[in-house]
């Protein structure tokens, strides 16, 4: 049986190279395919066939026009549902009803719902009048950016790639795609969909690689670039900082996050526990808005660490079909190793273990891949190393607190501010509280749902920029001003 090979998509054609590597699986370490890694004259060449169609046969297309382009490639992530939901498993290891109604269906109505929202979108008009009576209007107009680098991570590959993708396309953007080298299965799909629906060439390009010295480096150096959308690490965000600097090129960086759940005693306890344990262990802890960092009001909170201990301990380590799997792998070998060492630097800081904590015993092909026990600390001090640093797993500390003043400065003890979930059945404080965390998102009662029209990003460490709405439009346009005396 001949490998899979996963290629780069240039100026519309698919192109192989000579150096390889490997995408592994998360969930059993064999090799899913062989994948095509782009060299510099490559990303020259996807940059200029970018830029060609910008000038050329893309701002020409009508909005309506390029609108249903877009939106025909959702139709087509539809009709290929189950290719799209066998590749993002075989990348990330996530379990089958994760990426059935999460991944896959939010990466096609990405496109669908961008593809509208554009086209109901205004600008300004000012009606104003000189000193000596002359009517003056002042009216904006929208333009693309130019030639965008998505750079997108592993964690939830179509779904946030699509995310930058779905708006920068429909403001009239061309990009050029670098998807995480440990999950690039759903993006070649997409490239086949795109090539499918009938972009014109180089509107869409997609390169695979690695960061320094590879694909990432050279998009956000190149010159021939406009903007640089990103998610993932806060340093990696920061190296790109420093890349994008001699240029002046517009950021939007989603970063990381150190969570907190904030759960007072007048909580709902079981809507607490089971949301909770959602915001700590879906996707193995892997998401940014993933709550790192519990803490209960006193008289709360030994209910509270009896069922949720329990609820961690009936999460499911089975193979990402199964129909009673909840709980995947993480998503490398170096990432368990990272995730590990944080375990016993929390214990060896004074932790105490409640769960968890190492790597459970297969005694079949998952023993190859690289799965971790859903885990819970308690006593550590707030300073601590644990307590300040992303993890990025399936873990979490919780901690005890007496009043409303005393958890808001620990809640915001943070140099990230991304997300934050409060839990209460009084609605004052709901709004009152949630008003005072530093963070970019906050959930009363629930965790991740999404209005795709609302504000998305974080603030600190977690990030530049808003996405969602008009907040993505806006980043993917330059705003002109045009003023008219008559």
């Amino acid at each position: 049986m001949s490998q899979l090979i996963y290629k780069n998509y240039i100026s519309g054609e698919f192109k192989s190279s000579d150096n390889l590597f490997d995408d592994i699986s998360p969930y059993d370490g064999s090799i899913v395919a062989r994948v095509s890694e782009a060299n510099k004259a490559d990303v020259d060449v996807a940059v200029r066939s970018a830029r060609k169609a910008l000038s050329g046969v893309w701002s020409e297309m009508t909005l309506d026009s390029r609108c249903a382009l877009i939106s025909r490639v959702a139709d087509e992530i539809d009709n290929r549902f189950d290719d799209f939901v066998s590749a993002e498993i075989a990348d990330t290891g996530k379990p089958l009803n994760q990426a059935e109604t999460i991944d896959i269906p939010r990466g096609a109505e990405n496109f669908r719902f961008f593809s509208n929202y554009i086209k109901s979108m205004g600008t300004e008009l000012f009606d104003s009048q000189t000193h000596d009576g002359a009517k003056i209007l002042n009216y904006s107009i929208r333009k693309p950016k130019g030639v965008i680098a998505v750079i997108a991570p592993w964690n939830l590959p179509l779904l946030l790639l699509t995310w930058k993708l779905a708006p920068a396309l429909a403001a009239g953007n061309c990009v050029i795609a670098k998807p995480s080298e440990e999950t690039p299965g759903s993006a070649t799909l997409l490239a086949e969909v795109f090539d499918k629906v009938g972009f014109p060439a180089g509107v869409f390009n997609l390169l695979h690689g690695f960061g320094p010295a590879s694909v990432g480096e050279y998009l956000t150096k190149h010159s021939g670039i406009d903007a640089i959308t990103f998610t993932g690490e806060s340093s990696t965000g920061s190296e790109i900082m420093k890349a994008a600097a001699p240029g002046v090129k517009a950021l939007s960086f989603e970063l990381g996050g150190k969570n907190p759940a904030i759960i007072f005693d007048d909580a709902d306890l079981d809507a607490a526990v089971n949301g909770t344990i959602k915001s700590v262990f879906s996707n193995c802890g892997q998401v940014c808005l993933c709550t790192e960092r519990v803490y209960v009001q006193s008289k709360l909170y030994e209910r509270f660490m009896e069922k949720f201990t329990l609820q961690a301990e009936k999460l499911i380590e089975n193979w990402p079909e199964g129909d009673a799997s909840n709980f995947g792998p993480l998503i490398s070998e170096d990432h368990r190793k990272k995730v590990l060492d944080a375990f016993s630097k929390a214990s060896s800081d004074g932790g105490n273990l409640i769960t968890g904590g190492g790597v459970p015993e297969f005694s079949d092909k998952r023993k190859s891949g690289f799965w971790i026990e859903p885990t819970i600390f308690t006593g550590l001090d707030e300073d601590s190393e644990f307590m300040k640093n992303e993890i990025f797993g399936p873990v979490c500390h919780v901690s005890q607190f007496d009043s409303e003043d005393e958890v808001l400065q620990m809640a915001n003890n943070t140099d990230y501010g991304l997300a934050a979930a409060v839990w209460t059945t009084d609605l004052k404080r709901a709004h009152s509280f949630s008003a005072k965390l530093d963070v970019g998102i906050v959930w009363i009662n629930s965790w991740y749902l999404r209005d795709l029209r609302t504000p998305f990003g974080g603030t600190k460490l977690s990030g530049i920029g808003r996405e969602g709405g008009h907040h993505s439009i806006d980043f993917y346009s330059e705003i002109s001003n045009i003023c008219l005396k008559l």
